[in-house]
């Protein structure tokens, strides 16, 4: 995770990213884009004459906005050890951040941004959605969901820089509690051959699956929790709920390492 990029903005959770990326950047000798989006298409509409209107006046007070934060951040990280570069552009919140992503090794967002999971979902790297706090390097406890599936095998790799270090790590899976099932040890082998230490904890399926992963979350003090991105079709999610929508919905959980 050398390449890392955060939403940038004059949002109360802005600070929460960069302290995230810094610290994480500073670990792992890495470089910071600060991505600050002034979107042009709230300022621009159409007429029923097919003539376009331009709300000069407010896109012009918004770009001076954010010039204006983009000279505050640049002044606060050249003060830092890290190095950093700030990026503005005018497409939407999400096409900028995807377009962006394409080269980065993770992408740092807010729950409050409103598209992280069709962030997770269509970025070319992990996405990390962090609530109002930063999430602190090392990572003290971590959750991995694991269901043995394609999205998760590809969370579980995107976070080892992330769990390197980390000094409790547990992983979780799920189950009906069908007879003839075998533990799912996969995960531990795979994070002992980088030197990681895990815990496996297989908890039987009472309610949903989101419910018994947050209690599981809860018990253990986790600050990071690991999982895969919508291993169902996106229209499925919507119809019938979801793990990942339930995570990344809920404002009261940890910060959340998806990768799709």
């Amino acid at each position: 995770m050398r390449s890392i990029l955060v939403q940038a903005g004059n949002d109360r959770c802005c600070a929460a990213r960069i302290d995230t990326a810094m610290a994480l950047a500073r670990a792992r000798g890495g470089h910071v884009t600060l991505l600050i989006d002034t979107p042009l298409e709230p300022y621009v509409s159409n007429n029923p004459y097919g003539g376009t209107f331009v709300a000069q006046d407010a896109l012009e007070a918004a770009i001076k906005d954010d010039d204006a934060l983009a000279e505050a951040l640049e002044s606060r990280l050249a003060a830092g050890d890290v190095p950093f570069d700030v990026l503005k552009t005018e497409g939407s919140q999400l096409d900028a951040m995807l377009g962006a992503a394409k080269l980065a090794d993770l992408a740092i967002i807010s729950r409050a941004c409103g598209f992280a999971g069709d962030l997770a979902i269509e970025a070319d790297c992990p996405v990390l959605v962090l609530g109002q706090a930063p999430l602190e390097v090392p990572v003290s406890t971590a959750v991995v969901a694991w269901d043995g599936g394609l999205q998760s095998a590809r969370a579980l790799r995107s976070a080892v820089p992330l769990l390197a270090g980390c000094r409790n790590v547990h992983v979780v899976t799920v189950s009906d509690g069908a007879a003839g099932t075998f533990p799912a040890t996969e995960p531990l082998r795979y994070l002992a051959r980088h030197g990681i230490t895990a815990e496996l904890h297989e908890i039987a399926k009472a309610g949903s699956v989101e419910a018994a992963i947050a209690a599981e979350v809860a018990r253990v003090g986790a600050a990071l929790l690991v999982m895969g991105a919508y291993s169902h079709t996106r229209m499925r999610e919507f119809l019938f709920g979801g793990v990942t929508r339930h995570f990344v919905n809920d404002t009261a959980e940890p910060a959340l390492l998806l990768s799709h």
